[in-house]
């Protein structure tokens, strides 16, 4: 695996290679923080559990509201610029989470964490996308390798510098994105996105341009249910494993984060060379979606009151979403750059962040409601149905696009502003 991902890794040129390395940076500096954040505003600072929830709240609203904001700097300014910004904003914003106490400070530093995030997501992407070229479905693959590295191995460095203190976790990753924003000035060249500055109409003429994309909105709206099944790692899979184990429960939800990271950083370059070979990209999606799906029939048939079987179902669940979610990956982020005809790629990244956003709150909110009513009644088996159709119905969506012709750029109605 080592081997394969060196070789994979330096057939590409540096400026992407650097933005693999970088993502992985980002994502260990964020893991060993964030998990461990609401247990020291509760335990550290004393807050109550309304603060917490503003707190973290807030972090997620700026960074999920804000990505069309930040994709639109990148297309508009380059990509560097709104890169090394974000690492800068989230150097100051980390550091801040570890030495301030009061809730205002605190609101202001999830504010800025969570908009470091809109500002360099869209760019990075954008970014990668373009020094790829024809080679973008690999890119993907290998940065999303490094993307789950990082999410892998933060927990696990934030938990062994949490033994000496919060403040050290705070620092050490406010360092890390220091670096991050130094070694991006010194080595990575500026880029930009084409045919901004012909856009007519400015940062609106951008926007009317992205939003009567009809296909590439049909897309986004789409693949909405592919995000709401991924976010159940955090949501319904832990309810279960706490329903199983009680307070050991914890352990178990721990587990599972280990089993989908690591099928993703083991598996994402064999599961999307093998799909390349026998799939094309749409049959690559709609195949990777309803395996999403599927990976929560194994719950939705084992009673709830058997541990080890539940445990079992829940492993398998994990690693079947994380299957699926590597093959999907890849070819869906092609098919961002492929709707959007080369154009405007980071604004159109933004909004689609902006809509999976979205999606992930209401369906969140649709899938805790549906667990308390199918708890209620001692019928667990609904959730797990419920999202096992979720999946196979984002699949289906996918299908009938790509019969219809909307998942191939068709420049006459492709990017007509509105």
């Amino acid at each position: 695996m080592n081997n394969t991902l060196w070789r994979q890794t330096r057939s590409f040129p540096p400026a992407a290679r650097m933005l693999m390395a970088n993502q992985f940076a980002i994502n260990l500096a964020f893991y060993m923080l964030m998990p461990y954040l609401a247990a020291h505003l509760s335990e550290g600072l004393g807050l109550a559990a309304w603060a917490i929830g503003l707190v973290l709240g807030v972090r997620n609203f700026s960074q999920q509201g804000m990505f069309l904001i930040g994709g639109t700097i990148a297309d508009r300014f380059g990509y560097k610029a709104p890169i090394m910004a974000g690492c800068l904003l989230r150097t100051v914003g980390f550091g801040l989470l570890g030495w301030v106490d009061d809730l205002p400070a605190l609101i202001a530093a999830s504010a800025a964490t969570g908009f470091a995030g809109a500002l360099f997501n869209p760019a990075v992407r954008a970014y990668l996308a373009a020094e790829a070229g024809e080679r973008r479905v690999d890119a993907f693959a290998t940065f999303n390798v490094y993307y789950q590295a990082g999410m892998l191995l933060g927990p696990l460095v934030g938990l062994a510098l949490l033994a000496a203190d919060f403040r050290l976790v705070c620092t050490v990753a406010g360092a890390i994105f220091a670096v991050l924003t130094v070694m991006q000035w010194r080595a990575l060249p500026a880029r930009r996105g084409n045919a901004t500055a012909s856009t007519p109409g400015g940062v609106l003429g951008q926007w009317r341009t992205v939003v009567g994309n009809r296909p590439f909105l049909l897309f986004a709206i789409a693949m909405i249910g592919s995000y709401v099944l991924t976010f159940q790692v955090y949501l319904a899979l832990p309810l279960a494993a706490t329903n199983a184990l009680g307070s050991k429960g914890t352990w178990a939800t721990s587990g599972l984060f280990v089993v989908s990271a690591a099928v993703a950083v083991l598996g994402q370059l064999r599961l999307t060379g093998w799909a390349k070979q026998r799939w094309s990209p749409a049959q690559a999606l709609v195949r990777g979606l309803a395996t999403m799906g599927l990976a929560f029939l194994p719950l939705a048939l084992t009673p709830p009151d058997a541990t080890i079987a539940v445990l079992t179902a829940l492993v398998m669940a994990a690693a079947l979403l994380a299957a699926g979610s590597a093959v999907v990956y890849p070819f869906e982020m092609d098919t961002v750059v492929t709707l959007s005809d080369n154009r405007l790629v980071a604004t159109h990244y933004g909004l689609y962040n902006t809509v999976s956003g979205l999606g992930i709150t209401l369906g969140n909110l649709a899938t805790g409601a549906l667990w308390d009513f199918a708890e209620r009644h001692a019928a667990l088996w609904l959730t797990w149905c419920m999202l096992t159709v979720t999946g196979l119905a984002c699949a289906a969506s996918v299908a009938a696009l790509a019969r219809s012709g909307y998942l191939t750029v068709r420049k006459e109605c492709q990017l007509a502003p509105v």
